[in-house]
């Protein structure tokens, strides 16, 4: 049989181009995608010249988490937050801790379990929850489930947030504005070879995220950086990540400085030494960041 869009929830933040194939639009990738050929993330696919979400109804992780477990401080304290993520990412990052669900799929079966963002919700409230969290994986790669469960979570009276490495494009941060609460964004280092070698990313777009969601929306924002030993730990390194946040966010904006642990293809590497992230916090200190975790 085959396959139709009608068999998958339409995809937001795209146009047609050129001989059925699609922009996308949702991320910086900008990904155009002939027939029947899915985006970066595997997860957008251009069926019939309709481009279609893969994952809308892949639900992979569900748990009800404490807030600071995204980490957002200074954000609800103290609340728990309902954590959700469907598959996928826009990145691939080779110390990824959650690349079992991330990096696929592999192939073209996308495993998950169905539920309604009613269902998810509820859920939520059930559990006490006062948000739900979209996180485990890149939210933006999800977006039509993360839209739809926010915008009744609003209705209920829960707030929303993200976990994102950043590289949603601007129409994707227009189009989050009204429900998005709060976001905690990666910014994984501050060198083009960094992102490009160990992310197959780029830098720039993530920074210009961060400069749009403080100084145009009224989304809380928080920033971390995972500190990888040999690769973003140097002082350098650190001193322009947190003059960045301070004089291209806010010195209000937290910090939170992680520890790298072996994981994915990395786990032959060293955890980052406690030396390492006392003097990322004194460099933070430094250049005025307030709160730093």
């Amino acid at each position: 049989m085959p396959e139709s869009e009608d068999q998958y929830r339409r995809a937001v933040l795209w146009e047609s181009a050129e001989g059925d194939a699609v922009q996308c639009n949702l991320c910086m990738w900008r990904c155009r995608i002939d027939k029947g050929q899915t985006g970066r993330c595997r997860v957008r696919k251009n069926i019939g010249g309709t481009l279609v979400s893969l994952n809308y109804d892949k639900l992979c992780a569900a748990n009800s988490d404490p807030i600071e477990k995204k980490p957002l401080f200074h954000f609800q304290p103290g609340s728990t937050s309902f954590s959700i993520a469907a598959p996928g990412c826009n990145f691939q990052c080779v110390f990824c801790q959650n690349w079992q669900i991330s990096q696929i799929p592999q192939s073209d079966e996308i495993e998950g379990s169905y539920y309604t963002p009613k269902a998810i919700v509820d859920a939520a409230i059930q559990s006490g929850c006062s948000s739900i969290a979209y996180t485990y994986t890149e939210p933006t790669v999800f977006m039509e489930l993360c839209s739809d469960t926010a915008k009744l979570a609003k209705k209920m009276g829960l707030a929303n947030v993200f976990v994102s490495n950043g590289f949603l494009s601007p129409e994707a941060i227009d189009f989050v504005r009204p429900w998005l609460d709060g976001i905690n964004i990666d910014l994984k280092a501050f060198t083009e070879d960094f992102y490009k070698n160990l992310c197959k990313a780029r830098l720039e777009p993530v920074k210009e995220a961060i400069r749009t969601i403080a100084k145009e929306t009224d989304i809380w924002m928080e920033i971390t950086t995972l500190v990888v030993p040999g690769q973003n730990d140097s002082e350098q390194e650190l001193k322009a990540i947190a003059d960045f946040i301070a004089k291209e966010a806010s010195v209000n904006v937290p910090w939170h400085i992680s520890r790298f642990y072996p994981q994915y293809k990395m786990d032959h590497q060293s955890p980052t030494s406690q030396k390492t992230l006392e003097r990322a916090y004194d460099i933070g200190k430094e250049a005025g960041l307030r709160y730093i975790y």
